[in-house]
C-alpha cells in the first residue's frame, strides 16, 4: 500500500478533531437537504457523548435520553419564561444535565454489568414522568413549544435560524467544541483510565485508581455533552417533544454507537448517518420503515460487528496502515 496513503491516514488519526470538522464543514453539500444535515449533526453529538461511557468505559446506560431532554427543556424554559438569550440558555441547559447526570450517576455506579443499565434505565423514566407531568413548565404531552432563537450579527455576517445553511454552521460551532473537548479527555492520563476500566475494572482498581470516581467523572462529562446536543435540538426544532426523554430515545444513541463503532472518535457520527439517513429514505418508501431500518441494522451489526467505521479502523491497523490510534 502507497507511503502516502499510509502517511495521510496516520495524519487524520493524529488530528482528529480537524479531520472530522474539515468533513463536517462540506457535509451539508452531500445530503439531499440541510435539515438532514443538521439533525446528524445533532444526533451524531449526542452519540459522541454517549459512546464516552459505554464505547470507551464500557457502561451501557438506557438511562442517556435524560440529559438530551434535560439540556432541551431547561434551554427553552430559560429562553421563554425567563427571556435568556440563547447563547446562555445553552449553558442552562448544560449545566442542568451535568446535575441531573451528576445525581444519576451516583447512584447508577455502585452497579455494574446489566444492574448498572436497569438502574440507568429506572432513573431516566423518573426524569420523563417528572418533567411529563409538569405541564405548567414543559406542556406535558405536547411539548415545550415556543422557543425563537433570535439572530445575530458578527460584523458584515448575519446568522439566522431561518436559514438553514447557517443554523448548520451556528450548531457545528458548538459541536467543535464538544469534540475538542472529548479528544482532549481521550488523549490525557484520565483517558487511560477510563480505557483500563472497560478491559478490567478489578486490575485498574487494583493499579490504584479509584474506579468510581472516574466512572462518575465520565458520566458526568457524558451527560454535559448530550445536554448540549438537547440543546442544539430545541433551538433546531424551536420545539422540546416531550418523546426526547423516552427510553426509546436512549435505545437509538446505542443503535448509533453499534452502527459506527463504539470505542472510536468518528463512529457515532457515522452510525448517526447511516440510521438518520436510512429512516429518511425508507419512510418515503413504506410505512413500515421500522422493520425495514431493523433488519437493515441486524444485517449490518452481523456482518461488521465492530461497527462500520470500527471495522475499517481495524482493518487498517491489522494491515499495518494505522499504527495505534483511534480514528
Amino acid at each position: 500500500m502507497s507511503e502516502v496513503f499510509k502517511d495521510g491516514v496516520n495524519w487524520v488519526a493524529r488530528h482528529r478533531v480537524g479531520a472530522v470538522l474539515a468533513f463536517l464543514l462540506v457535509f451539508p453539500l452531500l445530503m439531499p437537504y440541510e435539515a438532514l444535515a443538521v439533525n446528524i449533526l445533532i444526533f451524531g453529538l449526542y452519540a459522541v457523548g454517549f459512546n464516552l461511557v459505554f464505547g470507551y468505559t464500557g457502561m451501557l446506560s438506557f438511562g442517556h435520553a435524560a440529559f438530551l431532554g434535560v439540556g432541551g427543556y431547561l434551554t427553552g424554559i430559560s429562553m421563554v419564561f425567563f427571556n435568556l438569550h440563547w447563547l446562555p440558555a445553552i449553558v442552562v441547559g448544560v449545566i442542568a444535565a451535568l446535575l441531573v447526570g451528576w445525581v444519576m450517576g451516583y447512584i447508577a455506579i455502585r452497579t455494574r454489568g446489566i444492574y448498572f443499565s436497569m438502574v440507568t434505565l429506572a432513573l431516566g423514566q423518573i426524569v420523563y414522568y417528572t418533567f411529563y407531568k409538569a405541564e405548567k413548565w414543559t406542556g406535558g404531552e405536547n411539548g415545550f413549544r415556543g422557543i425563537k432563537p433570535e439572530a445575530i450579527d458578527l460584523g458584515p455576517v448575519h446568522l439566522d435560524f431561518l436559514n438553514p445553511m447557517s443554523k448548520y454552521y451556528i450548531l457545528l460551532f458548538f459541536v467543535a467544541l464538544a469534540l475538542w473537548l472529548v479528544s482532549r479527555v481521550l488523549a490525557s492520563p484520565f483517558g487511560s483510565v477510563i480505557e483500563a476500566i472497560r478491559e478490567n475494572d478489578k486490575r485498574t482498581a487494583a493499579c490504584g485508581y479509584d474506579v468510581d470516581r472516574a466512572k462518575l467523572l465520565v458520566f458526568v462529562i457524558s451527560a454535559g455533552i448530550c445536554g448540549l446536543a438537547g440543546s442544539l435540538r430545541a433551538l433546531h426544532l424551536s420545539v422540546v417533544p416531550v418523546d426526547s426523554l423516552h427510553y426509546l430515545q436512549s435505545g437509538q444513541a446505542v443503535m448509533m454507537c453499534l452502527l459506527g463503532g463504539m470505542g472510536t472518535f468518528f463512529g457515532p457520527f457515522v452510525g448517526a448517518g447511516v440510521f438518520l439517513y436510512l429512516e429518511d429514505v425508507v419512510t418515503t418508501l413504506t410505512r413500515y420503515w421500522m422493520a425495514v431500518v431493523g433488519i437493515l441494522f441486524m444485517a449490518l451489526v452481523l456482518f461488521f460487528p465492530r461497527g462500520i467505521w470500527g471495522t475499517w479502523m481495524h482493518t487498517l491497523v491489522k494491515r499495518g496502515v494505522l499504527k495505534g490510534a483511534h480514528a
